[in-house]
């Protein structure tokens, strides 16, 4: 991502309940390696052409499996119940 917008992404990718990981320099650009839930993921490539006007991209790879917070698994248990309620 172009180095101004080192900021936005790191806090959006935090509010994403992201881990930063590193952050290096290449060429005027800022590289973010960092580790984000899948789930927080799905309308990323969108969001960052957003964020940086175009100018910043992304690649993701599996890490592994982690447990749900209990915040979350709460969510995802309602939303499940609900449409199970609706059959």
């Amino acid at each position: 991502i172009p180095e101004s917008y080192t900021g936005d992404i790191s806090g959006d990718l935090n509010h994403k309940r992201g881990r930063i990981l590193g952050l290096t320099s290449e060429e005027g650009m800022q590289v973010v390696n960092a580790e984000v839930p899948m789930a927080e993921m799905a309308k990323y490539a969108t969001e960052i052409r957003s964020m940086t006007g175009g100018r910043g991209s992304f690649e993701m790879e599996f890490a592994r499996y982690e447990q749900v917070p209990g915040n979350v698994a709460g969510e995802i248990i309602a939303a499940y119940q609900a449409e199970a309620d609706e059959e």
